[in-house]
């Protein structure tokens, strides 16, 4: 029996690998898709053009405008609007992202030790960006606020004291009134300190796109067979039907473990994401697993398609909903609740959240063992369900109904 199904895998292997079309795309469009993906689906925000209705005229609302002009890789373009009207309409038209209005009131006020009026109006269309600008822009605030609070920054003055651009606009505390900030935390980022973006992608991407492969090649496996006429030739061989999808079930995984190696490899040496000897055992005892479910998912959707065309279709199917459900975009807990157990029966949700503990951190044993075990019952249940459809294929093959 072994001898037959090693034959079968070496001939799987050779289908695959002597065609150089299949090479090429067994190894290029992943590789491309890593780089193109690693910079495009990012969860920062850049170049925004940010809309500003200024009703202020003081020193404070354009010390404000300053601080949004000093940073330009997150502000490319300011626009500036004689009405609120005018900025709306530009908001509407997604001329903007962002309308920032200041009240005409916002420099007398701070002047007077009170919070100055500024509204944000936000394209909620683009709801992700739109929080992530908020998010900047409540930074921004706050530092502003704490330091007109505070009257840091300051230069020497004539009389030797402390000056403030703000300050000596009279934007210091106001004696006998409270500090608009008077607790102001200090944040610290674990594992990713500088917030790298790439950093925070990267890790995903290895598991949705060996995913992907490992998926392309089982999907088109049996398919190809039926297609080109030698299904009947397998059926007519020694072989059972349980050694042939055993025979078609090892390459896969073996071509998978090899691409997800050759990402891993990149990842760590082209764009320097940090992984440690502990995170590679990690990720080297989940794969084979991981891919052993995503390969009977592909031998499942193989076994229903006649043609590689069906197949393809199938395999896509199945990938754009898993990607969805496994947290690489959105988080899972923000998945609706009749809907969310799908997520749990996903092996991509854990071999994500596995590969970024693996390369972001160092995480015990007792918590990767809670996110390996799972994959281990739904390979068994994708390979269970993958063979009774093969045999009720090869039946249906057999007996021509």
């Amino acid at each position: 029996m072994w001898q037959r199904i090693g034959r079968l895998i070496v001939k799987e292997f050779l289908v695959v690998l002597r065609d150089p079309r299949t090479r090429i795309i067994l190894v290029v469009p992943p590789m491309v898709q890593l780089l193109i993906f690693s910079f495009a689906a990012t969860h920062e925000v850049r170049k925004v053009v940010l809309g500003v209705y200024n009703e202020d005229h003081g020193l404070a609302g354009r010390e404000l405008l300053d601080r949004l002009h000093a940073i330009p890789e997150t502000f490319s373009r300011i626009e500036y609007f004689g009405d609120l009207r005018s900025a709306e309409e530009a908001l509407a038209a997604q001329r903007v992202l962002a309308v920032l209005h200041i009240g005409q009131t916002f420099s007398k006020q701070l002047l007077s030790g009170e919070a100055g009026p500024v509204q944000v109006l936000l394209d909620g269309r683009r709801s992700n960006a739109a929080m992530i600008v908020q998010g900047y822009l409540a930074r921004i605030f706050e530092d502003f606020a704490s330091q007109a609070a505070a009257g840091v920054g300051a230069t020497a003055g004539p009389t030797g004291q402390a000056e403030n651009s703000l300050a000596g606009a009279g934007l210091a505390p106001v004696p006998g009134k409270p500090s608009s900030l008077p607790l102001r935390p200090v944040s610290r980022m674990w594992f990713n300190p500088n917030l790298n973006p790439i950093w925070s992608t990267l890790p995903g991407l290895v598991a949705v796109l060996s995913n992907l492969v490992a998926l392309l090649i089982t999907a088109l496996s049996v398919a190809r067979e039926k297609e080109l006429g030698t299904f009947e030739q397998l059926l007519v061989s020694p072989l059972r039907a349980g050694e042939i999808l055993i025979g078609k079930a090892v390459p896969a995984v073996v071509l998978g473990m090899m691409e997800g190696s050759l990402m891993i490899t990149m990842a760590v040496l082209v764009f320097r994401v940090p992984l440690r000897w502990h995170g590679l055992q990690v990720l080297l005892t989940a794969m084979p697993l991981f891919l052993t479910a995503v390969v009977g998912i592909g031998l499942f959707v193989s076994s229903l398609a006649k043609t590689q065309q069906q197949g393809l279709l199938g395999a896509f199917t199945y990938q754009v909903p898993a990607t969805l459900l496994s947290g690489f975009a959105t988080p899972v807990e923000n998945i609706a609740d009749g809907i969310r157990w799908i997520a749990y029966i996903n092996p991509l949700q854990y071999m994500v959240s596995l590969c970024r503990m693996a390369f972001l951190g160092e995480p015990g044993w007792d918590v990767v063992l809670g996110l390996i075990w799972p994959m281990a019952p739904i390979g068994l249940v994708t390979m269970t369900a993958a063979a009774m459809l093969f045999r009720k294929a090869t039946l249906l093959a057999v007996t021509g109904k």
